[in-house]
C-alpha cells in the first residue's frame, strides 16, 4: 500500500556519484582516528594561533560523551562514583545519566558515536544513552505507568532516534554537495533545536491538502567552512514501513543562497526523466 506521505521524501540533488563525493583529501575518505584533515581546513587555523580556544557551540554533555561510548562503566555504577565522575563546577555526578526516582527498570548508559562531524571539534556528535533519553522525556512532561513502556521499548526508541539523525545528515550532505567547491572539506553540525509545534509553511500547506502534520521538527545549523546554514527537518510518521519515519529535509528560506539551491533542485526534479 502506498503511503500518503510518498511525496514528502527529501528532495534529492540529481548529480553523479563523482560530483557528489568530496575530494580525496578530506577527512571522510580517511580513518578519522589516524588521519588529520588537510592543512587548509578550518580546524587547523585555530591550532596555529596562541589564542585560547573558544568553547564550541553545543550541549555541554558532548564534551564528556566519549567516556560512555566504548566503556560505560563509570556511568553505570549508580550512586558509586569515582572522582572522575564528579563535575567540579557543582561537585555532583552527571545527573542525566542517573536513574530517575521511581524508574521501573534499569536503562543503559552506553552512548553511540554518530557519523555527524561536530563543528569546532575533531570528533563526531555522540547520541544520548537510553537513560539520558528517558530523563529528557520526563523533563518534557512524559509520564508512563509501568505497563505502558518496557526496557526493550527504550532500546527501540534510541535505535529509531539514531537512524533518523543519520538519515537527516545524509540528506543534508546531498544538499551540501552543491557547495563542494567552496567547502571542499565538507560541512559539520554546529547546533540544533526542536520546534515540534512550530509548523513550517510547507507542512501547513500539506495539511490543508489533506495530509497529516509532522510529529516533530528540528532546525539544524550547519557549519559550511565558517558559514552558518540553517536546515529544516520535518518528521512524518511512516507507519509500519521499515524506515519508521519519513524525513523532509531542506535549506531554510532565510537567504538568497538557500532559495537558489531549492529552485535548482526543484528544476532538476521536474526536468529529470
Amino acid at each position: 500500500m502506498s503511503s500518503p506521505f510518498g511525496t514528502v521524501a527529501a528532495e534529492a540533488v540529481i548529480m553523479s556519484d563523482e560530483s557528489r563525493a568530496p575530494p580525496p583529501g578530506c577527512p571522510m575518505h580517511q580513518d578519522a582516528k589516524r588521519a588529520a584533515p588537510p592543512a587548509d581546513c578550518p580546524m587547523h587555523h585555530a591550532s596555529t594561533t596562541e589564542q585560547p580556544k573558544s568553547v564550541p557551540d553545543g550541549p555541554a554533555h558532548q564534551d564528556r560523551a566519549y567516556e560512555f561510548v566504548q566503556c560505560p562503566v563509570t556511568g553505570a555504577r549508580g550512586s558509586k562514583h569515582t572522582s572522575s565522575d564528579i563535575n567540579p563546577a557543582n561537585m555532583m555526578p552527571p545527573p542525566n545519566q542517573q536513574p530517575s526516582p521511581g524508574q521501573p527498570f534499569s536503562l543503559s548508559v552506553l552512548r553511540e558515536e554518530s557519523h555527524i562531524p561536530r563543528s569546532g571539534s575533531d570528533q563526531n556528535w555522540v547520541y544520548p544513552s537510553e537513560q539520558m533519553f528517558w530523563n529528557a522525556m520526563l523533563r518534557k512532561g512524559w509520564l508512563w505507568k509501568k505497563q505502558d513502556i518496557s526496557q526493550k521499548d527504550m532500546t527501540n526508541i534510541i535505535s529509531i532516534h539514531n537512524q533518523n539523525n543519520e538519515q537527516a545528515w545524509k540528506e543534508i550532505l546531498r544538499w551540501e554537495a552543491l557547495h563542494s567547491k567552496e567547502c571542499p572539506c565538507g560541512p559539520a553540525l554546529k547546533r540544533f533545536g526542536g520546534k515540534a509545534k512550530d509548523f513550517t509553511p510547507r507542512a501547513r500547506f500539506r495539511y490543508w491538502m489533506g495530509h497529516e502534520l509532522p510529529f516533530d521538527r528540528h532546525d539544524w545549523i550547519v557549519d559550511r567552512c565558517g558559514k552558518e546554514v540553517r536546515y529544516v527537518i520535518d518528521y512524518y510518521d511512516g507507519g509500519q514501513k521499515s524506515s519508521h519515519t519519513i524525513l523532509d529535509v531542506r535549506p531554510a528560506f532565510d537567504s538568497l543562497g538557500a532559495v537558489w539551491d531549492r529552485m535548482k533542485v526543484a528544476w532538476w526534479r521536474w526536468t529529470s526523466p
